[in-house]
């Protein structure tokens, strides 16, 4: 029973992607979903079980093995855009392919189930980003998320500037966008981890994707939860987060509490295991 318990998270992922993985197969007579969201589902719930079971790179293996997927073999391979530019350009277009099947089941409606954790496992802009030094924020958080909400309507106005304006061969250009907008976003993410020295500094101020990530993970079923009994408040928990999660607080109003990546740096440093 106590082994069963112990694998149920990564196995509710795993069931909740194949059943999107052979749903889509079924529904678009196309074996690519089949393969694409069971390789995601079996990547993430491999990383979850290596966390289990101890091993110390185990998140990180989940960024590299979904991350490259998505950055090389969907995006420059297949040519396809999976930036939030790719997202709003399929939804003008009505057509439910790529991008829109990929932010509706990871950045709309699946963090109502694993809250930010794409942003933890599977952002190929996070997989650079966390290879940089600053792995816990040195500084103080600066209250400058609002820029995030300008790149978001940004992204928006872009996307729909080229369809008012009738712009021939726009599924050239998203993939110039995507190229560009990769290199744009390694260069700035670099930019502000050594300034804030923050490797999360991009994913707190800059990233536009935040926007539909925060609201959903507010009611996320998967979260960090604290034992009270066994906490000593030693607040090593909220040192080593690199989201400044306050997450000894069980509320869901907790500070930064959407912000929360399942990093599980929190639960690995834990003197108690409280959490």
């Amino acid at each position: 029973m106590k082994l069963t318990k112990k694998y149920l998270y990564p196995l509710i992922i795993l069931i909740v992607f194949e059943a999107v993985a052979v749903t889509l197969w079924l529904t678009k007579d196309n074996l690519f979903y089949l393969f694409n969201f069971s390789y995601i589902g079996l990547s993430i719930s491999l990383g979850m079980v290596l966390f289990i079971r101890e091993y110390k790179y185990a998140r990180r293996i989940v960024q590299l093995l979904v991350g490259l997927y998505v950055l090389v073999y969907l995006g420059l391979i297949c040519r396809e855009n999976m930036q939030i530019e790719g997202f709003w350009y399929y939804l003008f277009t009505g057509v439910f392919e790529a991008a829109t099947i990929h932010y509706a089941v990871a950045k709309i409606f699946g963090p109502l189930l694993f809250g930010r954790g794409w942003c933890g496992y599977a952002c190929w802009t996070a997989m650079v980003l966390d290879f940089l030094p600053y792995t816990v924020p040195q500084k103080p958080r600066k209250k400058i998320g609002w820029i995030r909400y300008i790149m978001f309507a940004a992204s928006l106005i872009f996307v729909a500037s080229l369809f008012l304006a009738h712009v021939g061969n726009i599924e050239q250009i998203m993939i110039r966008a995507f190229i560009i907008g990769n290199i744009a976003y390694y260069g700035l993410g670099i930019a502000l981890a050594i300034l804030f020295k923050d490797n999360r500094a991009f994913c707190k101020y800059i990233c536009p994707v935040t926007v539909f990530l925060k609201p959903m993970s507010y009611y996320a079923r998967i979260r960090i939860q604290c034992d009270k009994d066994k906490c000593i408040n030693c607040g090593k928990c909220k040192r080593v987060c690199p989201m400044d999660v306050d997450v000894t607080d069980n509320s869901r109003k907790r500070k930064n509490g959407t912000e929360c990546i399942l990093c599980m740096e929190c639960v690995k440093n834990c003197p108690k295991k409280a959490l």
